[in-house]
């Protein structure tokens, strides 16, 4: 279920996630005059994000009411910490290593390779929300280079030629998803 702007302002998202976060945070106990109420901000987010999958400008302003702290205090946590995104995720996250070992092993190949196939570029969600691409620093598996991880998964000695399969698992678990869903209704 997804409010409107007259059923509750500023909130587009589905409000039982609205209602999941509020639950996570009232079991809290936070005392908004309580400056010790801060020390729980960073849990929230990841428990906001969990439920969200990302987090943005409307979730942030939740939370910062939550918390009778400001939105600019809330997001300049989100900005601090690299695990926080402001930006949704597709389903299947894709993350390509680009950090020296993989780079000069061909990541960047790899990388160019999902966005020709996805036709999205890194940093983007494909139209239907499915697939999202992400470029990494360093994932901390060097001998594996390139690395790709997806979602939990991960990928290594990846070229460009293998980019297909690599999708194509995960288009064939969507699809199984799918039949699964209508077979219920």
């Amino acid at each position: 279920m997804t409010c409107t702007h007259q059923e509750c302002p500023g909130k587009q998202l589905a409000l039982d996630r609205y209602e999941q976060l509020d639950a996570y945070i009232a079991a809290l106990h936070i005392v908004p005059d309580n400056p010790r109420r801060k020390e729980t901000l960073i849990q929230t987010l990841h428990q906001a994000q969990g439920i969200f999958g990302y987090l943005p400008a409307e979730v942030q302003r939740h939370i910062a009411r939550k918390y009778n702290i400001s939105h600019a205090e809330v997001s300049g946590v989100i900005s601090f910490y690299n695990y926080f995104t402001t930006t949704p995720k597709g389903e299947v996250q894709i993350n390509v290593c680009l950090g020296t070992a993989c780079y000069v092993n061909g990541a960047d190949k790899v990388l160019q390779e999902f966005e020709r196939i996805l036709n999205i570029r890194s940093g983007e969600v494909t139209p239907d929300g499915q697939f999202s691409i992400e470029s990494l620093r360093c994932v901390g598996a060097c001998g594996l280079a390139p690395v790709v991880t997806v979602n939990d998964k991960v990928y290594g000695k990846v070229v460009p030629e293998k980019v297909q399969e690599i999708l194509e698992h995960y288009l064939v678990e969507a699809n199984v998803k799918e039949e699964g869903n209508h077979a219920q209704d």
